[in-house]
């Protein structure tokens, strides 16, 4: 064990999350008998908000949110897989990526983490109970608001769901978000995307005001009330025969107005390596072992992996397995919205769901509620100015 190369990597605490990156860590170390990977986990809430400054100074592996791009680029924290990693690797990776999930580490010209998990907001149901109250699966938000009127509604109220969700109103509506310098959405449709937004938060069971994506899906399927989630990350792990109770599936989400399904926001994580691993050209190697495309549609996927390759959301055997999870979602995950990820955007993130929260839960004035969050957006700017 003292003659080993050492690697320690850190990624999050759901079977998504922690259980790929030990099967290829394992079947690595099988490989590659001079090195020993070890993995730990942390909460979702912890992954979303720890700095990813302090990780990498205590791991040599980094399963990332990719909003964290633009910061960790800027302090050089992890190091670019251009530098390292076969240019023919990363065409296919680019190639093959599943909507943004690919460019959405690339900044500023430089490629930051491998995309080896993809997610977005999709739809989620019971078909058992949904056969039991004789309801179609819904097509319209109008649908959505008839289900949640009979209490069998739910999805992620914590602040960070509700700020992409917030987002995702405002895509489906038209506008893109933070596209301007000092206003986050138009007032025209902020206060649209607020209004829908309540008018469905409204008919949901508080409860729901704590819990994250995966903890809405635990509820869906250890208990017999919620049928129908209209949109919430998507885990392909509640669409496998004996992971849960019931069976999930998972389909594209609803239409807010027009023909067209809602846009949501993109999620995933990506692998990234510190800047200061001391063993640079062994993490790099296992990273391109982890999201080469035969084992994101073998050892990745069948360990309770989400995949970032298009190859294996496609392959007929993972579709299979998986209730057609991938099949079903892949139009969502296609035309996801890739949120911004400037040096100062994780502080809008950390505070602005907050606000909506806010709103949602006691309601108020739509335009005081997109006055506070543009005043939050400026700020984040100007630390980006003032970093640059």
């Amino acid at each position: 064990m003292a003659n080993k190369i050492q690697l320690k990597g850190i990624t999050w605490g759901h079977s998504r999350g922690l259980l790929p990156m030990l099967a290829t860590a394992q079947r690595y170390e099988e490989l590659h008998p001079n090195v020993e990977i070890l993995w730990k986990k942390r909460t979702l809430q912890e992954f979303a908000d720890k700095s990813i400054e302090q990780l990498a100074t205590e791991y040599d592996l980094l399963v990332i949110d990719h909003p964290w791009t633009g910061h960790a680029a800027a302090k050089k924290i992890i190091a670019p897989f251009d530098d390292h990693l076969d240019a023919a690797y990363l065409v296919d990776q680019k190639i093959n990526s599943v909507g943004q999930s690919y460019p959405s580490y690339n900044f500023e010209g430089k490629q930051w983490a491998l995309p080896i998990d993809a997610a977005t907001p999709v739809a989620a149901s019971r078909p058992d109970l949904l056969a039991s109250l004789g309801t179609p699966l819904p097509k319209t938000f109008a649908d959505v608001l008839a289900l949640a009127d009979q209490g069998r509604v739910a999805f992620s109220l914590l602040p960070i769901d509700v700020l992409m969700s917030f987002y995702m109103f405002c895509c489906s509506l038209g506008e893109d978000p933070c596209q301007q310098e000092d206003e986050v959405i138009s007032s025209a449709v902020g206060i649209k995307a607020l209004q829908h937004f309540k008018s469905l938060a409204d008919r949901v069971d508080a409860r729901f005001y704590q819990k994250n994506p995966f903890m809405v899906f635990e509820d869906m399927v250890n208990n017999d009330e919620i049928a129908y989630c209209p949109f919430a990350y998507g885990y392909s792990n509640y669409a496998r025969e004996g992971y849960g109770r019931k069976l999930l599936h998972f389909h594209d989400l609803v239409i807010l107005q027009g023909s067209e399904p809602m846009t949501s926001t993109l999620g995933g994580a990506g692998l990234a390596i510190s800047a200061g691993c001391k063993h640079l050209d062994i993490a790099m190697d296992y990273a391109q072992f982890v999201g080469s495309p035969d084992v994101q549609a073998t050892l990745y996927v069948e360990n309770g992996g989400q995949p970032g390759h298009l190859k294996a959301w496609e392959s007929s055997e993972v579709n299979r397995r998986t209730s057609n999870f991938f099949q079903d979602t892949l139009p969502t995950l296609q035309r996801a919205f890739l949120r911004p990820r400037y040096f100062g955007h994780m502080h809008f993130q950390d505070h602005a769901g907050d606000v909506v929260v806010e709103y949602l839960k006691n309601g108020g004035d739509e335009q005081s509620v997109l006055n506070t969050l543009n005043e939050m957006y400026k700020q984040s700017r100007l630390m980006e100015d003032q970093h640059g």
